[in-house]
């Protein structure tokens, strides 16, 4: 069994990922911003107290901030966290003003917000762009080949040959799509459909589970239907269709996101399943020290993911912007001061439980309860 990683390459690892896609989400609210004509105030990645920082000839503060657990871009006139204009803003002079966050349309605005998660999923694509050119893709069609005994497929009768079409009513494609439909469902009641000469058949069954452990030692729980591909080829990816193929990818991933997401508040699966930044980081250790090329692809998925999470409409984040400014399109004026300033202490109170309890999580999976039980 391969070691776990030390506490100090672990916490690079952690460091490294957090920066680098922290960097990159700024880094695009800062250069959409600058291509609108704002005034960058002060780019951090962290929170707290400044380690290091320096200010460019733009009048920009950039520095490094000692809670490495996110980062911001401070507009000029940016001053109130749901970004409604002030006494202080309203008072500074036009030419001042003009540069400021809060004097751009509201189009402006939302291309500022919106760029943040946009470059988190276009630097995943080029990474899984990369991967596609230098791997290709393994394709087979949804044909089964084997069938395993004992299996969920053997109790509802698949045979060699039979085509999987449809998996509760998501249609299925490539092989790959079943295994990624029946991974995240296990223990789960569904409907398969199959075609067999000619004819459509549909079977309810209920989703076999296999308790995986990796080498080091996390364990998963992971659907099984028991089939195998009937055959499986590598295919070459060209220059210009490797953004397609991980788009594609990007866009499943997304889909198995989405549908965990789903799980989780529908009580189909337990929320101590969610991670936080204890446990990113451990696996960033065990990714970084497993290879190259799993750390860069584990970077590529914590990148979706950060996306993805920062479009979710809840006041504090991207999502929470994007749908005020919804909001102001469709009324022609903006929300109240008070509904805004609600809303995002709100949005503050769900994004603190919400690290609360995925921190308890991580410290429940690392074992400290049980130690401090005896």
């Amino acid at each position: 069994m391969t070691e776990n990683p030390g506490i100090l390459l672990t916490i690079f690892a952690f460091l490294l990922t957090i920066g680098v896609l922290v960097f990159i989400h700024e880094m695009g609210h800062y250069l959409v911003g600058r291509w609108c004509g704002v005034k960058a105030e002060t780019f951090s990645i962290g929170f707290g107290k400044e380690i290091a920082g320096w200010n460019d000839k733009r009048g920009t503060r950039w520095k490094i901030g000692s809670l490495p657990l996110g980062g911001y871009v401070q507009f000029a006139g940016d001053m109130d966290p749901s970004s409604k204009p002030s006494e202080q803003w309203l008072n500074l002079p036009p030419e001042e003003r003009n540069r400021t966050f809060q004097s751009k349309s509201l189009w402006q605005r939302a291309a500022i917000v919106f760029a943040g998660p946009a470059i988190n999923f276009l630097f995943a694509i080029l990474i899984l762009a990369g991967f596609a050119l230098a791997y290709g893709e393994n394709v087979a069609p949804p044909v089964v080949g084997t069938v395993a005994e004992n299996s969920t497929a053997e109790s509802i009768g698949l045979q060699n040959g039979d085509k999987i079409i449809e998996i509760d009513g998501d249609s299925i494609n490539r092989f790959a799509d079943l295994a990624r439909k029946i991974s995240i469902i296990p223990d789960e009641q569904v409907e398969i459909k199959f075609e067999r000469d000619g004819s459509v058949i549909s079977k309810d069954a209920t989703i076999g589970v296999r308790i995986e452990k990796d080498r080091f030692d996390n364990e998963y729980r992971i659907g099984l239907l028991g089939v195998s591909p009937g055959s499986l080829e590598r295919r070459d990816v060209a220059l210009w269709e490797a953004p397609i193929v991980a788009t594609r990818q990007t866009g499943e991933i997304v889909d198995l996101i989405v549908t965990t997401l789903g799980q989780v508040i529908s009580g189909r699966r337990s929320v101590t399943e969610l991670g936080g930044p204890l446990k990113i980081a451990q696996v960033s250790g065990e990714q970084f020290v497993a290879g190259l090329n799993q750390f860069i692809f584990f970077v590529a998925l914590i990148s979706i993911n950060l996306g993805f999470i920062n479009l979710l409409p809840i006041p504090m984040l991207d999502g929470g912007h994007l749908m005020f400014y919804a909001i102001e399109a469709v009324r022609r004026k903006p929300a109240s001061p008070m509904i805004q300033e609600w809303a995002f202490r709100s949005g503050f109170a769900l994004v603190v439980m919400f690290m609360l309890v995925v921190t308890f999580n991580d410290l429940a999976s690392f074992g400290l309860f049980r130690i401090l039980s005896g």
